[in-house]
């Protein structure tokens, strides 16, 4: 009977640990491995997200944090496009301009909901030799897989309808793929589905994650593809 009293208070000398403040904390027991020696647990924490705008480079995780700590947008607002007075339902699509105004985006509706957003670049890619029609530098489509900046249109295509609605600073907006953010530093906006993201602001496009820089086609100004 003494021998199992000594047993059962080893047990529970060996359950706890001593914290710094002077209380006993119980600990969890360590995990058997597959060769009969023990492993501590590692520990399971969650990093908490960045607290501004991502930098250059940063890792798409860090960049999605950030975007989705900011406050969800009623979404509701955001599905016309305002053109001279005239407001047009974009049905499931969704529209918004940034607070400068320098980037507006739209779903596009021919390209199975693909972003499109016009970019006031302050150096947009140059009109390649190959090129005809009205070359508009700041043009940029984000399906996800690629990101290419600089294209030729000769109409307004799914800006025909016009413009959306003001994004505020600080808040997200979700539909369908995506998920983006507005910040003075710019517009962040990644595509769930390939794990790929971009800023766009005035200074230029910024890609994050699987998108890296390849030669573009000849009618495109600069193109990123994963």
């Amino acid at each position: 009977m003494r021998i199992a009293v000594m047993i059962a208070a080893s047990v529970l000398v060996a359950g706890c640990s001593q914290a710094v403040d002077g209380q006993a904390r119980l600990t969890e027991p360590a995990r058997p491995t597959p060769s009969g020696t023990t492993r501590a647990s590692p520990p399971t924490t969650t990093a908490p997200p960045p607290t501004s705008a991502p930098a250059p480079r940063a890792p798409v995780g860090e960049v999605v944090r950030w975007i989705e700590a900011a406050p969800p947008a009623e979404p509701g607002g955001f599905h016309t496009a305002n053109r001279d007075g005239t407001s047009t339902d974009l049905g499931e699509g969704v529209a918004f301009t940034t607070p400068t105004g320098t980037s507006k985006c739209i779903t596009n509706s021919r390209a199975e909901g693909a972003l499109t957003c016009l970019v006031d670049l302050k150096d947009p890619p140059p009109r390649p030799a190959e090129v005809y029609g009205e070359w508009k530098g700041g043009w940029v489509d984000f399906p996800g897989a690629t990101l290419d900046v600089g294209s030729a249109h000769a109409d307004p295509g799914p800006f025909s309808d016009g413009f959306g609605v003001e994004l505020p600073y600080g808040r997200a907006l979700n539909f369908g793929d995506y998920r983006c953010r507005t910040d003075p530093a710019g517009l962040f906006c990644v595509n769930y589905a390939h794990q790929a993201a971009a800023r766009f602001s005035d200074a230029g496009i910024e890609p994050f994650g699987c998108l890296r820089p390849v030669s573009p086609p000849p009618d495109i100004g600069a193109r990123f593809s994963c």
